[in-house]
């Protein structure tokens, strides 16, 4: 469906009427070159060159992901897998839709088997596919009853060739989907209030939520009926279906802040005001991929009524006013630091949602694990019991066991994790220890290693398009070594291994993270390897990590390399010392 000449939100038309008042100052170049002499030729500054910001006027499609956009939304594609391919089959499929629009319902397709990483960044999109499909399936809040998890164990097996894989952002991709079968998965999946509805493309992406909502006996307030309500307002609605890019969204009252609210575009973290009670700190603008951003305070504090119009404001800037010229500066980190926070909050109050907003508290930060592993007490009384496997691999087959299991146990709730893991919830205290010995015989471990406990790792070359390394057998390969050569340590580690640069498992907020790349190796071959990122971190020691000058390592010489690095930590760390701290004031030597 071709974009409407005007955005048709009232604030849109009138955020379009302030156009000069909110547009980004020009800088650089384009600052320089407003001050040039008269009677000299004259740059046009940024602003009016035009970033494709649609409030600015500037409604041409500029680049082809645009240009797919403004020719039909990708909300209606799922009509013609319906109707026509799952008849025609992959090689009848519209290359807009193929490439693009399937996004909108959760599907990529997978990478062909078989094409090394270095022809990664050469081959063709259509020389690099296989005619099969990842799948991802949306679980906002990471919300699952044992119903759920059995449909999605059963349409892994049945369709997926007993694939899965748990992602960090609270989902479940499956892998090997077949075009021709796509409407009996939906089936299958929406019979249990399942969806993959804007699971990707350029649209409000799956709700982080803490997997502890309404359960936790600390939490300060339970953010699931704000997640419902922009679940029941927005999503698969075409106010917000063709955004610049991605946008991604967490909402969590736990005093763990356990949904990594510093990379979301829009964050909403659970607080207390000392006059209100319990609400959310809102944050805006953070992200990493290849530029990598915290997200900022905006000083705002929220209700939990307030957060779907707070958060529909913050989409509607984005939408009107987001870089839609470079894909590579579309995301709104690039808008908020353009505009700096009192700008943003002033666009917000002023055209978008028509009041002021209250002045909050800045949450503390906490100095305890974010995850959920192990066994916990529940406010009722009733436990939760937390496992993370290792790298998020499971199986159709594993999760229907999974399912079977719980309900064995009197549990009918399930949630899954922003760090690849899952949680089982309301076991009662006479049931807990068979539990733990039916998740052991399942391989899901409540007491794992460090390394087991929190080694994490993106999709990687085995069904990424975009990756130029294997990653989730290596880090389970790494994690087995690592328990064999070192045993356990007394300190959280994060070691996070990541196939391409985009940062899907957050290399660059790890202890130690790798990022996949070509390396030469002694011999002279190109070879897999990977440039290493020490000392990141999210609470308190948020900050990206720290490269070392000129170090690569290739993937054969990584375990060693990782024994090393954790050594000289252990060896030269002051009591109680984080591993970020460490690193922060070693030497390059003692890092390499």
């Amino acid at each position: 469906m071709p974009v409407p000449a005007v955005p048709t939100h009232p604030s849109v038309r009138a955020a379009a009427g302030a156009a000069a008042e909110v547009a980004a100052p020009a800088t650089g170049a384009a600052a320089a070159s407003s001050a040039a002499p008269q009677g000299r030729p004259q740059r046009r500054p940024q602003a009016a060159r035009g970033q494709g910001q649609w409030a600015l006027g500037h409604r041409e499609p500029l680049n082809p992901n645009e240009r797919m956009k403004r020719d039909d939304d990708g909300l209606h594609c799922r009509a013609r897998i319906e109707n026509v391919y799952r008849h025609t089959g992959f090689d009848g499929i519209d290359p807009g839709d193929l490439r693009g629009r399937f996004r909108w319902w959760g599907l990529y397709t997978q990478r062909a088997p078989g094409i090394d990483g270095g022809r990664t960044a050469v081959l063709e999109p259509e020389e690099l596919e296989d005619k099969f499909f990842m799948l991802r399936v949306r679980l906002d809040g990471g919300l699952l009853t044992t119903d759920a998890l059995r449909a999605i164990g059963t349409v892994s097996t049945r369709y997926g060739r007993d694939t899965a894989d748990l992602t960090d952002r609270q989902n479940v991709q499956l892998h090997w989907v077949r075009i021709e079968d796509v409407p009996d998965i939906w089936q299958e999946l929406e019979a249990v209030g399942l969806s993959t509805a804007e699971a990707c493309g350029d649209t409000p992406r799956v709700i982080l939520g803490s997997p502890l909502a309404g359960i936790a006996e600390d939490e300060i307030l339970d953010g699931t009926p704000a997640i419902e309500e922009i679940q029941r307002r927005y999503i698969g609605s075409e106010e917000f279906s063709n955004l610049p890019r991605k946008f991604k969204t967490s909402i969590s009252g736990s005093p763990r802040q356990d949904v990594a609210h510093e990379i979301a575009d829009v964050a909403f973290v659970g607080v207390v005001h000392p006059e209100l009670g319990p609400g959310f700190d809102v944050w805006v603008g953070g992200g990493l991929s290849t530029n990598p951003m915290l997200g900022q305070r905006l000083g705002v504090f929220s209700t939990l009524d307030e957060v779907p119009d707070i958060w529909a404001g913050v989409v509607s800037i984005f939408r009107d006013f987001g870089y839609r010229r470079l894909r590579n500066r579309a995301r709104l980190k690039f808008l908020v630091a353009d505009w700096g926070i009192a700008r943003f909050r002033e666009v917000l109050e002023t055209r978008y949602l028509g009041r002021a907003l209250t002045d909050g508290p800045a949450p503390p930060v906490p100095d305890g694990p974010r995850d959920h592993v192990g066994v916990h007490r529940q406010r009722d009384g009733r436990f939760y019991v937390g496992v993370t496997p290792t790298v998020g691999r499971v199986s159709g087959t594993l999760l229907t066991a999974l399912a079977d299991l719980a309900e064995a146990h009197g549990s009918k709730r399930v949630r899954t994790t922003t760090d690849q893991g899952l949680v089982v919830l309301d076991i009662a205290a006479d049931r807990v220890d068979s539990l733990v010995e039916g998740l052991e015989a399942l391989g899901l471990h409540t007491r794992p290693s460090t390394f087991r406990r929190n080694m994490m790792a993106c999709t990687g070359i085995e069904f990424c398009k975009l990756a130029i390394v294997e990653t989730k057998a290596r880090g389970m390969a790494l994690v087995d070594e690592l328990e064999r050569r070192i045993g356990d340590l007394d300190v959280p580690l994060t070691i996070n291994i990541n196939g391409c640069p985009n940062a899907c498992a957050r290399t660059q907020i790890a202890d130690i993270g790798l990022k996949g790349m070509i390396v030469t190796d002694t011999a002279g071959r190109q070879v897999d390897g990977f440039q290493v990122h020490l000392g990141g971190g999210l609470g308190l020691d948020a900050g990206f990590g720290r490269k070392v000058r000129g170090h690569k390592v290739t993937g054969d010489e990584l375990a060693d390399y990782v024994e090393r690095v954790v050594r000289s930590f252990q060896s030269s760390r002051e009591p109680g010392e984080r591993f970020a701290q460490w690193v922060a004031r070693s030497d390059e030597e003692a890092l390499r």
